[in-house]
């Protein structure tokens, strides 16, 4: 009997131990690893845990986010969410400028434009 309740506990102490590791998917080509509905995973999909992942040097899909985001406490002590995309992401503004082309009469074009060949889409 005692040899049975410790048979007992240590299958379902394996057992939460498996079911605590989140399980990630890739592909066979691929070097980011994705949640099991994610679209990318249409055709091929492996299945191992988030830490082997990581240490075969595999990256987070951007697109279905399988880990989650990190929580950060403000100041007041309160909750806030922050993406590492949005922390890390330093926006460039481009000012639209009159195109350069010239047109069949050979005036200049008066279209504008935020090419950096400075072309507008005709030209």
């Amino acid at each position: 009997m005692k040899a049975l309740k410790t048979l007992l506990f240590s299958f379902i102490l394996v057992f939460t131990l498996n079911a605590s590791s989140q399980t990630v998917y890739t592909t066979k080509t691929g070097a980011k690893y994705h949640k099991k509905n994610c679209r990318y995973l249409k055709y091929s999909k492996k299945g191992m845990t988030l830490e082997k992942a990581k240490s075969l040097g595999y990256m987070a899909c951007l697109v279905c986010k399988p880990t989650k985001n990190t929580i950060k406490k403000d100041k007041v002590g309160e909750r806030s969410l922050i993406s590492d995309k949005k922390r890390n992401t330093v926006r460039e503004e481009s000012k639209a400028t009159q195109c350069t082309g010239k047109t069949k009469s050979g005036s200049r074009c008066k279209r504008k434009t935020k090419n950096t060949n400075g072309r507008c889409y005709q030209h």
